[in-house]
């Protein structure tokens, strides 16, 4: 198998060389039998206070979403007003609306959707630990069509509940700088990305920049920034090491590294003071790579859990599974398994093995489904049978195979979703849909699992298995 990047977490398993995850859902062309219509400095006591309403978060998200309504979800009334960490509205050139008593944190994103997710995860619990307030960029389409528009941060995530449980603000670019400004603003950042690589003599891109009009002269962060041995091939950089580049006398020292010119404007700027800026965030552990994967993970604990789907995609979302396991108008949602089974692009690692020996068959994963469902049943006692696939399998044989096994999905063709919504949505209902499963199997490797997992054991206490593959009984136990 070849070896690679930001897919695969331990050393027995396949890896692969693309730093994206570019996963988007496959829309069958066949139909299923039923019709449907279808976020001053922070100490760390208010760190630790907003930390401590996990419990009552527990509390009141433990629950399989039968025992609780789509649309009952508590409103958060903005008790830290992100608007007051800025002058007013968006300004042409975003310093204006700076506040000269606040410091700020940004960066930006060039990977598929589920890490570019983690990526503002990584930014935001560096901003808790840096005392300053981050500003979210747009997510830009990678797995989707590049002439789809930008979608912000607050459609898909709901960001006054994420800001008083952490308790801190956030912030996001158009509400600091005019989307349509025409002004390019000079700024000084750190480049990380050359510090991690051995063979890249440059910053990390963002086509966010670009939207964003921002010309960056970018500062090569110290060596020490890298979170393992100079000797190991790995792009992991660390958190309190970059967090120490934000405070005055570590800053001071290192204002020397090498610096490159603005590409536009031709300037050479020191790394900001007041807007600490980063180029890439993907690649951030406080111990090891890929945390996330890892219970411990602080990103995950301290920010992670808490970004809570935006009360209207979430509504959408249960409109859609509801469909797809044909509930009546008037019952509540049932509780089911929600499984991600992520073959498309992985099928490049699979080299000269027969797909059928490389993935894991439908038998394999139902036999981890039934896992699922004993756990939920002895320990919950909940009996589950509604199980919903989300894949981006394009075989429509394998689709029947989902079907012939009583398994359902969401038909996005019959529901127009694109047609309706846009193309970012039947990737984000994937996500929330799996999310929301009383359990979860998913894809070994996959970053869409890993976080998948992580919510359904957060936020459900709901059990979870992930399926291996990559050779023949890859998933025997």
């Amino acid at each position: 198998m070849t070896k690679g990047s930001d897919e695969y977490f331990e050393a027995d398993s396949p890896r692969r060389d693309s730093n994206d995850d570019l996963e988007s859902p496959f829309i069958p062309v066949f139909r299923t039998k039923s019709s449907r219509p279808n976020r001053s400095i922070w100490t760390l006591c208010i760190v630790l206070a907003g930390v401590s309403l996990l419990g009552v978060g527990a509390l009141l998200f433990a629950k399989p979403l039968r025992y609780r309504n789509a649309q009952d979800a508590p409103v958060y009334t903005g008790i830290i007003d992100s608007q007051s960490y800025v002058q007013g509205p968006p300004t042409q050139s975003f310093r204006d609306n700076l506040r000269n008593d606040t410091k700020y944190i940004t960066s930006w994103v060039s990977a598929g959707w589920t890490n570019d997710v983690m990526t503002y995860g990584n930014l935001i619990y560096l901003a808790l630990i840096t005392g300053r307030v981050p500003i979210i960029a747009k997510f830009i389409p990678s797995h989707v069509d590049g002439r789809t528009a930008p979608f912000a941060f607050g459609e898909v995530f709901d960001i006054p509940r994420l800001s008083q449980t952490i308790g801190s603000p956030v912030l996001e670019w158009h509400e600091v700088k005019d989307s349509e400004s025409q002004v390019l603003d000079d700024l000084g950042c750190w480049n990380i990305w050359e510090s991690v690589q051995t063979d890249v003599h440059d910053a990390r891109g963002s086509h966010s920049l670009n939207l964003l009009k921002l010309d960056i002269s970018w500062t090569r962060t110290p060596d020490w920034v890298k979170l393992t041995a100079p000797e190991i091939k790995d792009n992991h950089a660390s958190f309190w090491s970059l967090a120490s580049l934000g405070f005055p006398e570590t800053r001071s020292r290192y204002l020397e590294s090498t610096n490159y010119p603005s590409p536009e404007h031709q300037v050479s700027l020191l790394p900001d003071d007041q807007v600490l800026c980063f180029d890439y965030l993907y690649y951030i552990g406080a111990q090891n790579s890929f945390e996330w994967e890892m219970d411990y993970s602080p990103a995950w604990r301290f920010v992670g859990q808490h970004m809570h789907w935006n009360a209207s995609l979430e509504r959408l979302a249960d409109e859609h599974a509801r469909r797809a396991m044909n509930v009546p108008a008037g019952e509540p949602t049932p509780p089911y398994i929600s499984i991600h089974m992520r073959h498309g692009d992985f099928r490049g690692l699979c080299n000269e093995l027969p797909l059928d020996q490389c993935f894991a068959s439908l038998p394999v994963i139902a036999r981890r489904v039934s896992e699922v469902q004993e756990e939920l049943r002895t320990q919950k006692g909940i009996e589950v049978t509604q199980v919903i696939m989300t894949s981006d399998e394009r075989d429509p044989e394998w689709w029947s195979g989902v079907r012939e096994m009583g398994w359902t999905w969401v038909d996005y063709a019959t529901e127009r979703t694109e047609e309706v919504y846009g193309k970012w949505y039947p990737v984000f209902l994937d996500a929330v849909i799996q999310s929301n499963g009383a359990g979860f199997v998913g894809t070994h490797g996959s970053t869409m699992t890993t976080v998948a997992r992580r919510r359904v054991e957060s936020w459900h206490g709901g059990p979870t298995r992930v399926v291996r593959w990559g050779w023949p009984g890859a998933d025997d136990h």
